[in-house]
């Protein structure tokens, strides 16, 4: 897996992740919520599937 995440779409993806995550477990928003994890796990390996589908890359350095 080649990188081709950016640090501020890693830091986005993680926030956005997260307050999902936390809105789904407080009962805010539907299960769906859940899929939080999935932008929280992208970002912590800095890779996106649907980025290389595309062909798009957020960091400069890869």
């Amino acid at each position: 897996m080649t990188r081709n995440l950016g640090q501020i779409d890693r830091i986005a993806r993680f926030i956005l992740g997260t307050i999902l995550i936390l809105m789904a477990a407080m009962g805010m928003i539907g299960a769906w919520g859940y899929l939080g994890v999935i932008f929280a796990a992208t970002s912590l390996i800095s890779f996106c599937p649907i980025y290389r589908i595309f062909g798009l890359k957020t960091c400069q350095d890869c």
